[in-house]
């Protein structure tokens, strides 16, 4: 297994069949799974912490900093490196960063202790940003009049990586280990690599800034556009609740009354993946009655759906694994069409700077995630499960709040 180091030379997309979002459907596909299975990399740690966790012989606090150092590095990622797609060519960005990010995974495959593996999560972290220039390549390439349906599809592939990437490596780690998920994950990275530097074009700047001037320009655009903010803060708030229930589920139901193992916890993600399917019809509604209605449908869907989470301390141990799974699916569901809504409404604002618009918003929602995931895990070891989702309650009915006053 070797990770792939793309080729200077480009090819431009063979003719292919035509997609209902108006590309190529094999570019199309290609750019959906290699959203997905990068942004898959910051995930497949969660549903074996536990696994991993009693192999290192480390504690839970300390395998607990791996969600949360991959999601900041994906958070300075995001903020640092997304922004060069307005300045040079996204194809040998993405390209670039596949190399990386499989030699990362390959490390925490190998990785001999806890520290090497944290050092692997943060580079996992920073190199599957690549996902970030896959959906504004997908935005670029796509007529303009599908653009939200041709942002959903994508973003459905790179939702599905986020929820399956759980269920697959909560089974693979219990059945082979889970440093075979990681050199899986690494082969997979490698494939999406290839398949890259057979289907990109080229993208041509739409900027000439240097580095640091392109930077800056990311606070100047900050403070141009306020439905940049509002869709940054509102997106950043749901993603605190998003984190924290994703980043203690498995723990929570390691332990009493459940005592299930990683499959179980992953196995959630099947819940959250039929949410993620509801993508593409976020994108349309949002390209027929406009984005701002969506966002403040999928908000309230997700204030529902994590309320309804209190009712378990009153219900028996199976009713609340049922009631915890169709939470799951609402809560998903309302976080992807937010998420695709405030997409589709910032790569309105300037097509020229697609690349550092998209930066601004996931360097916000995955701070957020950090966040989530700091706070529930302190949240959990000192007041339990109710207290976790009291925290991702309040943050979704901030968001809500947020998107409804004008």
């Amino acid at each position: 297994m070797s990770c792939i180091q793309a080729p200077a030379a480009s090819q431009q997309p063979s003719p292919a069949p035509s997609s209902p979002t108006g590309l190529p459907l094999p570019l199309t596909l290609m750019l959906a799974s290699g959203a997905g299975l990068a942004v898959a990399a910051l995930y497949y740690s969660q549903p074996m912490l536990g696994v991993l966790g009693t192999d290192m012989g480390a504690s839970m606090p300390s395998v607990g900093l791996l969600p949360t150092l991959t999601q900041l590095g994906y958070a300075l990622g995001i903020f640092f490196l997304a922004p060069l797609g307005d300045r040079h060519d996204r194809r040998r960005i993405i390209l670039a960063k596949a190399a990386v990010l499989c030699a990362a995974l390959l490390l925490a495959a190998l990785a001999p202790s806890l520290a090497a593996l944290l050092a692997a999560s943060l580079a996992i972290g920073l190199a599957a940003t690549m996902a970030q220039d896959i959906v504004p390549a997908a935005a670029t390439l796509a007529p303009e009049t599908h653009r939200g349906k041709v942002v959903g599809t994508v973003m459905t592939g790179l939702l599905l990586g986020i929820l399956l990437s759980r269920v697959v490596s909560g089974f693979v780690a219990e059945q082979w280990g889970w440093r075979t998920m990681f050199a899986a994950a690494a082969a997979s990275i490698a494939f999406v690599g290839l398949a890259a530097w057979r289907q990109l074009p080229r993208f041509a700047a739409t900027t000439h800034l240097p580095y640091f001037a392109l930077l800056r320009s990311l606070g100047a655009l900050w403070k141009q556009h306020a439905a940049l903010r509002r869709a940054t803060w509102a997106q950043g708030l749901l993603s605190i609740g998003f984190s924290a229930f994703w980043s203690t589920l498995a723990v929570m139901l390691h332990s009493e009354p459940f005592h299930l193992g990683a499959a179980a916890a992953g196995a959630f993600g099947l819940a959250g993946a039929a949410g993620a399917l509801a993508a593409p019809v976020a994108g349309r509604i949002a390209d027929r009655h406009g984005p701002r209605l969506v966002t403040r449908l999928g908000a309230g869907l997700v204030v529902v759906s994590f309320a309804a989470m209190g009712l378990a301390a009153f219900i028996p141990p199976g009713a609340q694994l049922w009631l915890l799974v169709a939470s799951a699916i609402g809560f998903d569901l309302g976080f992807q069409a937010a998420l695709i809504a405030h997409q589709t409404l910032i790569y309105g604002i300037d097509a020229g700077a697609r690349s550092r618009l998209n930066a601004v918003l996931f360097t916000g929602m995955f701070l957020g995630m950090a966040v989530g995931s700091a706070l529930a895990a302190v949240l959990f070891a000192q007041f339990g499960w109710m207290a976790v989702t009291a925290l991702a309650t309040a943050t979704a009915l901030a968001a809500f709040i947020l998107r409804m006053v004008r």
